[in-house]
Parts: C-alpha cells; sequence; structure tokens
C-alpha cells in the first residue's frame, strides 16, 4: 500500500485548513475596512476643529471642506463590508419571516446575487472612472487641487471589498444554505 493511502485524508485537512485561512482573511478584510473607515471619521472631526481653529484666529485654512468630503466619501464605502458582516444594513425581514425558510432561502440568494452583480458592475466602472481621473490629470476644482483619483481610489478600495463580501455571502449561502450576517439585535431593536 505505501504511503498512498493516508495521502487524501492529509489533503483534504489541508483543503479544509487553507479554506479557514481564506475565512479568515477576508474577515480580517471586512474588519480593516471598518477601521480605516472609523479612521476616515476621524480625520474628519480633525478637520472640522482645524477649521473653527482656522476661523476663531482669522487664519485661512483653503481645502479642507474638500478633504472632509473626501473622508466621508471613503469612510462610507469602506464601512459598507463591515457594517454587512454585522447587520447593519436595512434588511427587509417582514417578507423574510412570512415565508417558510426554503423560500426565504431563495429570495436571499436573488438579493445577494443582484447586490454582487450591481457593486461588481460598479466596481467596473469605478476602476474605469479612475484610471481616466489619471489619464486625463484630473484635479480638484477647489483650493487644494487635489489629484481626483487618490480619493476615488478609495472609494473603489470600499466597493471593491463590498463586492467582494456580497459574492461571499452568496457563495456561502449557496453552499451552505444559510448567509453569515450576524444580526446585532441591540443595534436593529432602535431601527426596526
Amino acid at each position: 500500500m505505501g504511503s498512498g493511502a493516508s495521502r487524501p485524508d492529509n489533503h483534504a485537512g489541508d483543503n479544509m485548513r487553507a479554506l479557514r485561512a481564506f475565512r479568515s482573511g477576508l474577515d480580517y478584510l471586512y474588519l480593516a475596512a471598518g477601521v480605516l473607515a472609523a479612521l476616515c471619521l476621524i480625520a474628519i472631526l480633525l478637520l472640522i476643529v482645524l477649521q473653527m481653529l482656522a476661523r476663531w484666529t482669522g487664519e485661512v485654512a483653503p481645502g479642507i471642506p474638500e478633504y472632509a468630503g473626501y473622508f466621508m466619501a471613503a469612510a462610507s464605502f469602506l464601512a459598507f463590508a463591515n457594517a454587512l458582516n454585522r447587520g447593519s444594513h436595512i434588511r427587509v425581514s417582514i417578507v423574510l419571516n412570512a415565508v417558510p425558510q426554503s423560500v426565504a432561502r431563495w429570495i436571499n440568494v436573488w438579493c445577494f446575487a443582484i447586490g454582487a452583480a450591481v457593486m461588481w458592475y460598479f466596481v467596473y466602472y469605478g476602476w474605469r472612472f479612475v484610471n481616466f481621473s489619471i489619464m486625463i490629470n484630473d484635479i480638484s476644482q477647489g483650493q487644494d487641487r487635489t489629484p481626483l483619483w487618490i480619493p476615488q481610489s478609495f472609494m473603489l478600495a470600499g466597493a471593491v471589498i463590498m463586492a467582494i463580501a456580497l459574492t461571499d455571502h452568496l457563495i456561502h449561502l449557496l453552499v451552505s444554505g444559510s448567509h453569515r450576517i450576524k444580526r446585532d439585535l441591540v443595534d436593529q431593536s432602535f431601527g426596526e
């Protein structure tokens, strides 16, 4: 027989370890994007305080409103995937609770499939938009004169992470029968 009989078991164990590592990597990516979104919000706070100090001292702080807008767009897009995993996106669950579990599963499959397709479509055109901004050297029309591909890249990165998250949930739903959204009942109690 030799050592060939034990290799399929080891190969299956290696596959499971690789899948767990991949799963952990995706979860880390979603969390890291959420942390970056939080840092963008802190940057907005600091910019607002800086703008207030500039007004009180009579100084001019050009470009602060533009940078606050860039950080707001980055924060929004970077937070999407983390918010999805934590159940913070608004989901209409009245229909899902009223239908049998098998029907609810296919409604979820349809929703994740449409969401993933739309986000990958957005990513495609976002990529083209960023490349076009680089190609024509598009800059902000404000006093900051920032190359627009920089803030657009953060928006694109958030969109890519969200598209990956929606695809991840769709595949998990198709394979296991359930999505991976963790419902935070404390947060949802205020919204429902």
